[in-house]
């Protein structure tokens, strides 16, 4: 369990803001931190790995004080079981994909890790080559195979995916989601894609100007409930989910999400990512796939 409740006086572009976070995060639970640019998500994140000090509060993860303002402990960024990965990935040229994988591993170690990651990953046939020889796509994988060699306690993303094209991003997050079943550590996510939380959130916290204005589910925090008796416009499915005989398909319009309700024979035509039509007559909404 992971206990975080601290404040941070940041100046920012617009002036002076406080950042103020408390939160308890269960042991391998997968949450989201959204909002806009300057929120504080980043900063947050940078706290939580020692690499940005809180004015005042308490980090505590499973019973242990990382940082206590109160008793004057403020454990360093190497004493914390921290596993990162940021937006420009932060390889090293000049090593080959084995090598940044095993950096930080002990020798006597690192063959039997380093090539556990690289088959759990898919990035065998890769090991040899230095990043400038790879894809955006295989950077980003690397760069979570790293951050996951030493078993982290804590995995930190901050916006891993967002300068890849919506088809890489959606095949990175399915791998990013069977890496974290697999090694299952607590991750922290900074995403602006609300496609991205719902596919792979349990939680999510907004943050804005400093302050969590929600949280809860995805479904909780972003669903639209208000109902239209006539509309037609189009959208992303980012969510299905089984309710008895029906599924409950999430779909995002714009900044919205709006649930909408299908039968079997409709869900057979629909996956996540897929975009699609929702039409309304009355009160019964239809959902159809759009021509790729």
């Amino acid at each position: 369990m992971i206990q975080v409740h601290v404040s941070k006086r940041l100046h920012t572009a617009e002036g002076p803001m406080d950042l103020v976070f408390s939160g308890t995060i269960e042991q391998g639970e997968f949450i989201t931190l959204f909002g806009p640019s300057g929120a504080g998500k980043t900063t947050l994140l940078r706290m939580i790995a020692g690499l940005t000090t809180p004015d005042s509060g308490t980090i505590i993860v499973d019973g242990q004080p990382w940082f206590d303002s109160g008793r004057r402990i403020n454990l360093s960024p190497r004493r914390r079981s921290i596993g990162m990965v940021f937006q420009d990935y932060a390889l090293f040229p000049n090593l080959t994909v084995a090598e940044n994988i095993g950096l930080a591993l002990p020798r006597e170690k690192r063959g039997v890790i380093v090539g556990e990651l690289l088959e759990v990953a898919g990035l065998q046939e890769l090991a040899g080559r230095k990043p400038d020889k790879l894809s955006g796509g295989q950077r980003q994988r690397v760069a979570l195979a790293r951050a996951l060699a030493l078993k982290p306690t804590i995995l930190l993303l901050d916006e891993p995916l967002s300068a890849l094209d919506l088809q890489m991003r959606l095949k990175l997050q399915d791998e990013l989601l069977r890496l974290h079943q697999r090694y299952q550590p607590t991750t922290l996510l900074v995403s602006h894609d609300l496609s991205e939380v719902f596919r792979l959130s349990r939680r999510v916290f907004v943050l804005d100007r400093g302050e969590v204005t929600r949280s809860g589910s995805p479904t909780e925090v972003f669903s639209q409930s208000k109902i239209s008796n006539k509309f037609r416009f189009n959208g992303e499915v980012v969510h299905i989910k089984p309710s008895g005989v029906v599924y409950i398909v999430h779909v995002l319009v714009g900044q919205d999400i709006v649930q909408v309700i299908a039968s079997e024979r409709e869900i057979a035509t629909l996956k996540v990512g897929k975009r699609v039509l929702i039409a309304s007559k009355a009160f019964n909404p239809l959902i159809m796939p759009l021509d790729e």
